[in-house]
Order: C-alpha cells, then sequence, then structure tokens
C-alpha cells in the first residue's frame, strides 16, 4: 500500500468516526464509554495520520 493510499484510508476512517461521535453524541441515551473509546481512537488516528504527514514531508526535505 503507497503511502499516499494509506493516509486516504486512515482520513477516511478519521471521518467514519467522527461521524459516529456525532451520531453518538446526538442520541437521547448517549453511551459514555462508547462515546470515549470513540474520541479516543479518532485522536490515535489524527496523532497517525499527522505522523505519516510530518515523515513524508522530511522525506521530500532530504531527497
Amino acid at each position: 500500500m503507497s503511502l499516499e493510499s494509506h493516509l486516504t484510508e486512515l482520513v477516511r476512517r478519521h471521518q467514519a468516526i467522527e461521524s459516529a461521535i456525532a451520531l453518538e453524541e446526538n442520541h437521547i441515551s448517549s453511551d459514555d464509554l462508547k462515546l470515549n473509546e470513540l474520541k479516543r481512537k479518532k485522536l490515535q488516528l489524527k496523532d497517525e495520520i499527522e505522523k505519516l504527514k510530518l515523515d513524508a514531508r522530511q522525506r521530500e526535505l532530504t531527497h
């Protein structure tokens, strides 16, 4: 899997989790544990996306 396609997949998953969070927050009987887990996963994906972007930029500068 190329870096670009990997980033695209991570962004897609991040957006899907963001949508799931919005649905859960709008639900009358939202589950706080589920909501916290979704937010944790979203943050992990964001961190991974940013790390990959930074690594790619650094590689471009050294080549």
